[in-house]
């Protein structure tokens, strides 16, 4: 592994470890980009890495683009993220949680983690087992705010398509309106359905190709193969999996005028930001359409600090905050502040002392 301080995505981060642990097989990366508002809080990705490199690079965009959701989210919690790296079977045993918790102890409160790839809400209560600084818990009811964040944040996703088919395309439905969607688990699943149930035209695609044709099934919608979803002609291109698919080949493919989706750090580098914009494609931030989840855990965690009840509507209601967000990104953007990208990471940085 190379020193990562060398990496192109370091943006001095306040800590980055590596933590071993011979008798469970854990290696893992914990980052924190930014405590200024408060924790560094965000998920723990289970992934198999084709190289060690790619984890470091992973952990270190994702902590800092959870410095910036967190930041435009309104919430007072910095940017962390950490990545337990899988083997090519992806085996998981509980002493390997129980060794990152420890971990995650360690570091004393200054990193709150949740679910994310790979990671379930079993996972979490495994891990919760050994840190009280977890949150994504399980809970019992619709009315209190936790478990999976999924849902929350397909529903800010599914409000931020809204709002950007309303942006450019004039319209306040999406009836009719054609999107592709790369990804059909939890997020992008739930996403399709919101949509479906509006009159959206979709066509679906993941990696678990079965998986896609069973809710194409569901919705009543059309399928497309994993390597033709990005070249599909459509008004929305939504991803939903994993993140640097906007490069300059992955642009040149898209026949869209909308690129907003949940995957984390989908553009592989900054200058692929104005690319879009230079292409007449309206991009919706992803750390700012995808925060619905993040808001969930957060005030799930706030409120088991404070020993509180969480009203799940608290949740909603700040979810609903996403659409005016975005358009306040967007109209800057057309007043020639830069593409939609560069106009949020502005705000983020401002916000978070940078």
């Amino acid at each position: 592994m190379t020193a990562f301080w060398t990496e192109a995505d370091f943006d001095d981060h306040e800590l980055v470890q590596v933590v071993r642990d011979a008798k469970s097989g854990l290696t893992a990366i914990i980052a924190l980009h930014s405590t200024h508002l408060g924790p560094g809080a965000g998920g723990t990705r289970f992934w198999h890495y084709a190289e060690p490199a790619d984890a470091m690079r992973d952990a270190l965009r994702l902590s800092r683009g959870m410095s910036y959701k967190n930041a435009m989210a309104g919430l007072p919690m910095g940017g962390g993220k950490a990545v337990i790296l899988a083997d090519k079977d992806k085996t998981k045993t509980p002493e390997m949680l129980a060794a990152f918790a420890d971990a995650v102890e360690a570091l004393g409160g200054r990193y709150v983690t949740a679910e994310d790839v790979g990671i379930s809400e079993a996972d979490m209560a495994a891990v919760a087992q050994r840190t009280q600084h977890v949150s994504g818990l399980p809970v019992e009811g619709e009315d209190t705010a936790g478990g999976d964040p999924g849902p929350f944040t397909a529903l800010g996703i599914f409000l931020g398509i809204k709002a950007a088919v309303r942006h450019k395309l004039g319209k306040d439905s999406v009836e009719g309106v054609h999107v592709a969607l790369q990804g059909t688990g939890s997020v992008g699943g739930g996403v399709a359905r919101l949509l479906a149930r509006d009159g959206a035209k979709l066509t679906l695609s993941d990696i678990h190709q079965d998986r896609a044709e069973a809710l194409a099934a569901e919705l009543g919608a059309a399928t497309a193969a994993p390597d033709a979803i990005m070249s599909v002609a459509c008004d929305v291109f939504s991803p939903n999996a994993l993140g640097a698919i906007l490069d300059e080949e992955g642009i040149a493919r898209l026949d869209c005028q909308i690129v907003a989706g949940g995957a984390n750090n989908q553009l592989r580098r900054p200058e692929h930001g104005p690319m879009l914009a230079e292409r007449g494609i309206l991009y919706a931030p992803d750390y700012v359409i995808n925060a619905g989840g993040i808001i969930s855990v957060t005030l799930e965690y706030l409120c088991r600090q404070d020993k509180a009840p969480c009203d799940i509507n608290e949740v909603r209601k700040r979810i609903a905050l996403i659409p005016g967000r975005l358009e306040r990104i967007w109209q800057e953007s057309d007043r020639g502040g830069g593409s939609p990208d560069q106009v949020a990471d502005r705000m983020a940085q401002e916000l978070i002392g940078r």
